[in-house]
């Protein structure tokens, strides 16, 4: 798939990726489902489109390492504090990488080239039957396949521009890693690690130069919706019940690192 998670080979959700085909999927089923698949989930990838909604919701962080993916925090522990009952909550923005599951893209032969896929091993495919809406009529696609491919297309065209953003945060030192410590009620700790925010104070040594560039592509508002996110750690923590945390501030790193 075009997009790796940051832990395990297959992509976030999906086990059984298949490139879409009439051969292969002509008499496939669409189901009605819900967001069950995502309930235990504690991240899922965002996009730079959709930081800004994102971070009303959730902490924006970015995935340690090479990627520096900008991810939204779901929970402190293996599980999506924001889906109950299959339902995601109301109030919270759903991300663009859940709404389009079970479909996606996978790579082809062609190094820039992508195919529409779906994961094969979702309960909302039926590879026979009458319940749910068809993929295909004949060899065509139907309306809920091209809108499919045009969800996907336009998620993977968002893809090149959040490379982009999170290679200029690398390329200023601006990222360094962080660690949230939590004790839940019940007198567990927990430890979030393998995130990182922006350094406020190398933020704000960036050059006149940098800050009008980046002011221009819209990068500055980016790192300002990621630092404000930050405050919804809290809001994690009233999900969990009463407990405490310690979130290592921003303006004084313990440990840097230049991802």
């Amino acid at each position: 798939m075009s997009d790796a998670s940051p832990a395990g080979a297959l992509p976030l959700f999906y086990r059984d990726p298949q490139p879409l085909s009439a051969v292969q999927h002509g008499s496939w089923r669409l189901k009605d489902g819900d967001a069950a698949f995502a309930a235990d989930t504690p991240f899922v990838p965002v996009v730079v489109s959709e930081i800004a909604a994102a971070a009303r919701s959730y902490p924006v962080v970015f995935s340690a390492g090479e990627g520096a993916q900008p991810v939204v925090v779901l929970g402190l522990e293996q599980r999506n504090l924001f889906v109950a009952d299959g339902r995601w909550a109301e109030d919270a923005y759903v991300p663009a990488y859940v709404r389009r599951y079970p479909f996606g893209f996978i790579a082809t032969v062609n190094p820039d080239g992508f195919a529409l896929a779906v994961d094969a091993a979702s309960e909302r495919l039926a590879p026979s039957g009458e319940e749910g809406t068809a993929l295909f009529d004949g060899d065509q696609p139907t309306q809920l396949t091209l809108e499919a491919m045009a969800f996907c297309n336009a998620f993977q065209g968002e893809a090149g521009a959040t490379q982009a953003f999170a290679e200029a945060l690398r390329a200023q030192g601006l990222l360094i890693d962080r660690r949230a410590d939590v004790t839940l009620p019940d007198g567990r700790k927990l430890g979030l690690d393998g995130f990182q925010i922006i350094d406020t104070d190398q933020f704000a040594k960036l050059d006149e130069a940098v800050v009008l560039d980046w002011h221009r592509k819209g990068w500055l508002a980016l790192v300002h919706f990621h630092l404000a996110s930050l405050e919804r750690f809290g809001a994690l923590l009233a999900l969990h019940g009463q407990a405490t945390t310690t979130v290592e501030p921003a303006t004084k790193p313990t440990k840097s690192k230049k991802a």
